[in-house]
């Protein structure tokens, strides 16, 4: 039986066209009660903010039917990319569970109306908002074209992205059953032009997380999205072991292991039953 998370997850998609209602006073309440409580393994607070499209004449012309933005707001001291994505990730997967659709947007917009409208800080930076909204009943041409153009329905195999005791060595299949249905969920995660940057060696120490580097995702502006895409497969792997009953705990302590060209350390996950 699949598991309540694992079904956000796979059912989860990418919305850019909207029906044009504002959310229902209910679902908004419960979002932002939600965005409240959210916290990271990093300790990196992501601050969130909801706007309003007609009040703060905010569009993204990759967008239809969109009514409220969220822009998430963070810090620029170290792990805040990870930290960034790992936290997003959570409201993005908890809108999702009450019916609200959102995409992760980086670039398609008027960055600096956003940035004025949320309030940027000095020190602060905005690498992402999504829009809040109920999909509509159909997809826009241009969104299906978008989508079909990044393969977003498409998910490298396992073997690619888990490996044991260093790079050279692909997961084994024991190893991945062990996972369960977590190892899908890190699959199965979105990230920017469905790159998934993310890979992780499984040592007896624990699970270690690596960046798999592309050029072109790195500005003062938005960070490193990349890393951010790793903060997200993060989030999907705690939150898994976390529903399997595992306590997780989380720790940059870079294991030391041989690593191929343009691949960084992020972080290691215990997870103890």
């Amino acid at each position: 039986m699949m598991s309540e998370l694992l079904n956000i997850i796979n059912t989860r998609r990418s919305v850019r066209t909207y029906d044009g209602r504002p959310l229902e006073p209910a679902d908004r309440e419960k979002l932002e009660q939600y965005m409240a409580g959210i916290t990271n393994p990093f300790g990196v607070p992501v601050r969130f903010v909801l706007l309003d499209a007609e009040e703060h004449h905010l569009s993204s012309p990759v967008l239809a039917g969109e009514t409220l933005y969220v822009a998430g707001l963070v810090d620029k001291v170290p792990h805040a990319d990870e930290a960034y994505g790992y936290s997003f990730e959570k409201l993005v997967l908890y809108a999702w569970s009450l019916g609200i659709g959102t995409v992760w947007i980086g670039g398609t917009m008027k960055r600096e109306d956003f940035e004025q409208a949320a309030g940027l800080a000095e020190g602060e930076r905005m690498p992402c908002i999504s829009p809040l909204g109920y999909p509509a009943a159909k997809m826009s041409l241009r969104e299906t074209m978008m989508r079909k153009g990044v393969g977003a329905t498409s998910r490298m195999p396992l073997d690619r992205i888990f490996f044991e005791e260093s790079f050279e060595r692909p997961a084994s299949a024991e190893a991945l059953a062990a996972l369960g249905d977590v190892a899908e969920m890190v699959r199965r995660a979105p990230s920017a032009v469905n790159k998934q940057p993310w890979r992780i060696v499984i040592t007896p120490e624990g699970y270690h997380f690596y960046e798999k580097k592309d050029r072109g995702y790195v500005s003062d502006k938005t960070g490193d999205l990349q890393r951010i895409d790793v903060g997200i497969a993060l989030c999907h792997f705690c939150m898994g072991m976390e529903e399997a009953g595992r306590k997780v705990q989380v720790k940059v302590q870079d294991p030391g292991l041989p690593v191929p060209d343009k691949v960084e350390y992020v972080a290691t996950v215990t997870a103890e039953v």
